[in-house]
């Protein structure tokens, strides 16, 4: 049986996957951050699995990690956790930086040094484009950071090449464009504009706060990439993947979509824009060429724009309608 450790176990991602490991037999070994708060709701269709152990760390203490994989020996390590939000790295950059960049290098060290043999996945991100003007990007199109987020990225980016070459590990990124579902985090926009909706429809609320409509993304669904990244793994040599559907729609387009999904009419009778939720500085067009996936990993995306918004909205409109109406 192989042994899977994943940081980030609670996030998005992270319960996805480790979902998608257990029903592949393996042992899954889910590392979080202790915090006072009971934070380990994504992961309740797993946390009672045999096969799965939760443990605790922080990629801002290397001997936790040493700890832990002298402890496992895992086969694989899949590199999730960090400070995720963009917009947040403009108020937290120091914060960011260290939990993405200097946190993918004690990991990387722990890794070679105790289980060199273990295939290594970092989570890279397509922020790490900026507004590059070459569209669509691809795992040759140069990187053009632009927020503190980005740019701890391009750092953790960098190291796994240098250490895939320095070292022999067997150490892949995967370049996720935007991927979201309804375990996405409440303050990502696709998720407060879902939720809102939802309450909006049942009544419960009536004004919807964003920033940038205009920003155009490549969204995907979080359940079909996490495949993605098993797949980089099962690889004989390690790479890097751009990890996108290749198709863009603005922030506007996702919102009318959804009340129009919802039976809301015009969302501008609900819509205010805040200019506190912009960026300082916006990127505006990001858009994903995953051809290199397709031929080499055999893997398309199955859910499109339409069907992860329908998605998303009707989890939140069910979640919320047990849990805030009488």
């Amino acid at each position: 049986m192989k042994t899977a450790l994943i940081t980030g176990i609670t996030g998005q991602d992270g319960s996805y996957l480790a979902e998608l490991l257990l029903d592949k037999g393996y042992k899954v070994v889910g590392v979080k951050r202790r915090t006072s708060l009971i934070s380990t709701t994504r992961i309740d269709s797993v946390f009672s699995h045999i096969n799965f152990t939760l443990e605790y760390g922080s990629l801002h203490d290397a001997g936790c990690f040493w700890r832990l994989l002298t402890k496992y020996f895992p086969d694989e390590i899949y590199n999730l956790t960090a400070q995720s939000h963009v917009r947040v790295s403009f108020d937290v950059p120091e914060e960011t930086v260290d939990s993405i960049a200097m946190g993918t290098l004690r990991l990387l060290e722990a890794c070679r040094s105790v289980c060199p043999e273990a295939k290594f996945y970092q989570a890279s991100s397509s922020e790490m484009y900026g507004d590059n003007p070459i569209l669509p990007f691809n795992e040759e199109t140069a990187l053009c950071p632009a927020s503190p987020y980005a740019c701890a990225k391009v750092f953790a980016h960098n190291l796994i090449r240098n250490y895939r070459e320095s070292y022999n590990l067997h150490a892949s990124s995967g370049i996720l464009f935007n991927h979201e579902s309804p375990r996405r985090g409440e303050t990502f926009v696709t998720r407060k504009i879902t939720m809102a909706a939802s309450r909006i429809k049942l009544g419960l609320q009536d004004k919807l706060y964003l920033g940038n409509l205009s920003a155009k993304r490549d969204w995907g669904y979080a359940g079909d990439y996490v495949e993605a990244m098993w797949l980089m793994l099962q690889q004989e040599k390690p790479d890097d993947f751009v990890i996108a559907t290749g198709k863009s729609y603005t922030v506007k387009e996702f919102l009318e979509y959804v009340f129009e999904y919802a039976g809301l009419g015009d969302p501008d009778r609900h819509v205010i824009t805040d200019a506190r939720l912009y960026r300082p500085h916006e990127v505006p067009y990001l858009l994903g060429d995953p051809s290199k996936a397709k031929k080499v990993l055999d893997w398309e995306p199955t859910v499109d724009f339409k069907g992860l918004a329908e998605m998303m909205y009707t989890a939140d409109y069910a979640h919320i309608q047990a849990t805030e109406t009488k």
